[in-house]
């Protein structure tokens, strides 16, 4: 194959703006379908709005292609941030950028000194990059839950032992 028909990618990593809002709804009506709104992660994320500066889109020649939100929440007795919706369009997955995307928004909320980064998640694919799973039930969503699914990053001393009670947005 000569070089010239190599598929090119100039990924960057942005923090989001308000510009990026429709192709994000987009990117994750397509990953997520139209059921995305009913879930209790959504649920939280529909009382109060994402952190923009902990929230960050990828591009691959000037077209966004991935997204990851932070939204602050209250989980028991933390403060942190919920991490989600993490999406990537079909054309790019496997190529490591969701990964990517996880670390640069963790990394900053750590920055920012969230205590927790929270996920419903699959817990094969998060608990490589850091996560852990909630105790059993620990947490109360605003609807049902997977308990085996609600995961962690821990960045304050004895953050598993406040993660007991209701999560919700906080400004």
């Amino acid at each position: 194959m000569s070089p010239q028909l190599l598929p090119k990618h100039d990924l960057v990593y942005l923090t989001e703006d308000a510009s990026h809002d429709a192709v994000i709804e987009l990117i994750n009506a397509e990953a997520f379908g139209p059921g995305r709104h009913t879930r209790a992660a959504a649920r939280i994320r529909e009382q109060g709005p994402h952190d923009r500066s902990l929230s960050f889109v990828c591009t691959d020649d000037g077209e966004t292609i991935a997204s990851v939100r932070m939204t602050p929440v209250f989980a028991g007795a933390a403060k942190g941030h919920l991490l989600g919706p993490l999406a990537v369009r079909p054309s790019h997955k496997n190529k490591g950028i969701g990964r990517e995307l996880v670390r640069i928004a963790i990394e900053a909320a750590r920055r920012k000194g969230s205590q927790a980064v929270i996920l419903v998640g699959d817990p094969p694919y998060y608990m490589p990059l850091g996560f852990e799973k909630v105790a059993y039930n620990a947490l109360e969503f605003p609807g049902p839950v997977d308990p085996g699914r609600v995961l962690v990053v821990p960045m304050a001393p004895d953050v598993h032992a406040r993660l007991k009670g209701t999560i919700y947005w906080r400004k």
